[in-house]
């Protein structure tokens, strides 16, 4: 870029509520850090979407996958470019002239922000899911009769509460991580920086956790909700509850897995799982209350962020290997049915068949 394009993005930034009410003092070497840091986010989105539609066209267009699998990433496709339509939607809200009212603080919604990461999630989860139900699919086809004997072991009827209590807990991290794009949004980290405590106690007083102040109708009726998610000490608390529940519920699901009658039917691959999960859990509660405690550096904020996308992706892979997918168990019986058939047992024994030795020559022939 010459320096008439760099001074007219700086002018346009110059107009915007960030710059007049946070950073009037900003110089143009300065705005061109975050303007770097704003262009590689979008450039990277876009060659994400790139690097997906493409393969996915040819795949398509060539018949390399099945109709179901079309349908699949076509969808993974459109989730896609919807997430750039929130991102859009996203950046405007933090560009609004009632932003420069007195009292306001000129950033983003923590709802579209809060939105835009959970569609990235959701995006990346598909992803990883459609990437693990092809690597399953093509393992267990090679050899269905090993992957009847996986998916037997799968029915188990001791592994129905486990799996539901999986199910569960991936469903609790997403929720999570959620409620942590809002704690990012409200800047709600800044407020209480320590651990276990928040203040004098271990929550801040009612009066202000339930402020008066964010309710916007007459009645109050919406007092309740709108602190939940727009006071930033109600939402810093309901992220610790949240994030002290998930940690909670890992250890007692690890624990589990220790009974003897539920260990017996774990496959290995799900207690690796399971291990995977617990180890990742006492990573992420490191780096959540170290974030708190050394006052929300960049650094530290972005590797949490990280964080919670590993525990997801552990949770979602120990979910993943105890589910059986009802038409990949329908081909792979198939296919072992067809395989017992092409290959008849021979009526001939073995020992007949083997080339006699020696003495036992003698004996066969005789035998005969």
């Amino acid at each position: 870029m010459s320096q008439a394009d760099w001074e007219s993005e700086f002018a346009k930034y110059r107009a915007s509520p960030e710059f007049k009410l946070l950073n009037p003092r900003m110089t143009l070497e300065e705005f061109k850090k975050i303007y770097w840091m704003e262009w590689g986010h979008r450039l990277w989105g876009r060659f994400i979407g790139v690097t997906f539609l493409l393969p996915t066209a040819y795949f398509i267009a060539r018949r390399k996958v099945t109709k179901s699998m079309a349908l699949k990433l076509t969808g993974i496709c459109g989730m896609i470019g919807f997430q750039g339509v929130i991102g859009w939607w996203m950046v405007a809200s933090g560009l609004k002239d009632d932003l420069f009212a007195p009292g306001s603080h000129p950033r983003v919604s923590q709802y579209r922000l809060t939105a835009h990461l959970g569609a990235a999630f959701v995006v990346y989860c598909s992803m990883l899911l459609t990437g693990f139900s092809i690597l399953r699919e093509r393992r267990w086809l090679a050899d269905p009769a090993a992957a009847e004997k996986v998916i037997a072991g799968l029915r188990h009827p001791a592994l129905r509460p486990f799996k539901r209590y999986a199910t569960a807990l991936t469903a609790l991290v997403f929720v999570t991580a959620m409620s942590g794009a809002l704690v990012a949004g409200l800047d709600a980290g800044l407020i209480y920086n320590e651990f276990p405590w928040m203040g004098l106690g271990l929550t801040p007083p009612k009066k202000e956790l339930f402020d008066p102040f964010y309710s916007h109708v007459p009645d109050q009726s919406d007092l309740w909700w709108r602190n939940m998610l727009e006071n930033p000490s109600l939402v810093q608390l309901d992220h610790r509850c949240l994030a002290m529940t998930t940690f909670t519920a890992i250890m007692a699901l690890a624990a589990y897995t220790r009974f003897p009658k539920l260990r017996a039917a774990l496959p290995t691959n799900v207690k690796k799982g399971m291990t995977a999960v617990t180890h990742m859990a006492w990573v992420q509660v490191a780096l959540g209350i170290s974030t708190l405690i050394y006052m929300v550096p960049t650094h530290l904020a972005a590797t949490h962020q990280a964080g919670a996308l590993a525990l997801l992706t552990t949770t979602v892979l120990l979910w993943s290997r105890l589910r059986v997918p009802g038409r990949l168990a329908r081909m792979v019986h198939a296919r072992s049915a067809a395989n017992s058939v092409t290959r008849p047992r021979s009526p001939v024994s073995p020992d007949l068949k083997r080339k006699p030795v020696g003495g036992a020559a003698g004996s066969v022939d005789q035998s005969a």
